[in-house]
Formats: C-alpha cells, sequence, structure tokens
C-alpha cells in the first residue's frame, strides 16, 4: 500500500465529526445528571440513583472515546509529519496505530450505545411496549 500526505489527511474530518458528536453526547448527559442529582438531592429516590450512575459510567466511556479518537488525531497528524520528513516505516506504523485508536474509540462508542439502549428499555419497561396489542 502506498502511503502518501492524503491518507492520513482523510481521517481529519471524520474523527473531527466524531469528537463533536461525542461531546454533545457528553454535554446532553451532564445536563441530565444535574437535573437527576437536583431531584435526588429532594428526593432520595432509589431510581435515581441508579440512573445517575448509569449516566455516569456512559460519561466514563464518552470521556475515554474522546481520548481516544484525540490519540487517533494526533498520530495522525504525526503521520503527517513522518510522511513529510520522508520516514515511510515510521509513518507507516504511525497511521496504523492512528486507525487502531480510532477502532478502539468507534467499539467503546457501541458500548455506550447499548447502555443506552439498557437504559432506556428499562425506563419504558413499565409501559407495557413489549406486549402484543390487544386486538380490537
Amino acid at each position: 500500500m502506498a502511503l502518501d500526505l492524503a491518507t492520513p489527511a482523510l481521517l481529519f474530518p471524520a474523527i473531527s465529526l466524531l469528537l463533536l458528536a461525542y461531546t454533545n453526547r457528553f454535554l446532553t448527559l451532564a445536563t441530565l445528571i444535574r437535573t437527576l442529582h437536583d431531584r435526588y438531592k429532594k428526593d432520595e429516590d432509589a431510581i435515581l440513583f441508579y440512573q445517575i450512575k448509569n449516566l455516569k459510567q456512559r460519561t466514563r466511556l464518552i470521556r475515554d472515546m474522546q481520548v481516544l479518537g484525540v490519540i487517533s488525531l494526533f498520530l495522525s497528524a504525526l503521520c503527517m509529519l513522518l510522511l513529510f520528513q520522508g520516514h515511510m516505516a515510521a509513518a507507516t506504523y504511525t497511521f496504523g496505530a492512528s486507525l487502531l485508536f480510532l477502532l478502539a474509540s468507534l467499539a467503546l462508542s457501541i458500548w455506550e450505545i447499548q447502555i443506552s439502549i439498557r437504559a432506556l428499555n428499562i425506563q419504558l419497561g413499565d409501559m407495557g411496549l413489549d406486549k402484543p396489542e390487544k386486538p380490537g
């Protein structure tokens, strides 16, 4: 495979959009945590406690997703610098590492989405949405 300056540069917009999406998820969760925390202070409801605990786990995952994404972006930029300086072997390994960090970030994103879906299913479980509809 031929690696030139354009190859790692292709990751820049993708990683930037991912980081923006991760930041939006984080900000939404932070707002929700603050709201639930205030409600919990007034009424120490066990359900609120477990919701906040779940959100705390998700915020840690998002933080880790962001760190891995930033490392991937850093390595892509480093790869471009190495290519510019003519260090082809080092650039190839750096680009490979960048892709691995990006994959790890995406894997954590899938994990966080699964946790989110589980939490929503628990929240909606008391509505009986999984039961067959009554005829008529």
